[in-house]
């Protein structure tokens, strides 16, 4: 085992402790999630970080049909973090399985699921990072 392969993790682990715990949430992918984030103060709240990430809900209705698709825009390679997140929940996650479950007999397509898984799921690492890598206080720095 090279030394550069526990680097990622440990990296992702000093800037956001507890982000590679959370279920289908590898080094890679948080890794991603934290170089789209770049700082607070860059995505005004998790809306704003899922347009970002192309997984914003825009509507697609036509007649009396509502319906929604995800944005196509914004930064790929975070799309690609988050849809690989889903996957893996989806496939090995107990929750996510009753929730697609659940959604199915709704009536819901496969697509209209993970729309609404990944846009769980960025609603999720916005609050992450933003509380992970919130600027220490003035009284810590004291």
């Amino acid at each position: 085992m090279c030394d550069t392969e526990g680097q990622p993790a440990a990296i992702v682990n000093d800037l956001a402790p507890g982000l590679t715990d959370r279920r289908g949430i590898g080094p890679v992918s948080g890794a991603q999630a934290i170089v789209s984030f770049s700082h607070p103060g860059r995505c005004r709240n998790d809306a704003a970080y899922a347009s970002l990430a192309g997984t914003s809900p825009i509507e697609a209705s036509s007649g009396r049909t509502v319906r929604h698709r995800l944005n196509r825009g914004g930064d790929r390679a975070l799309n690609k973090a988050i849809h690989v997140i889903a996957n893996t929940r989806i496939r090995s996650d107990p929750a996510t399985q009753a929730y697609v479950a659940r959604r199915t007999t709704e009536g819901k397509t496969p697509r209209e699921i993970r729309r609404c898984i990944k846009r769980y799921i960025t609603r999720q690492l916005y609050r992450t990072l933003a509380t992970a890598m919130a600027p220490a206080t003035a009284a810590h720095s004291l």
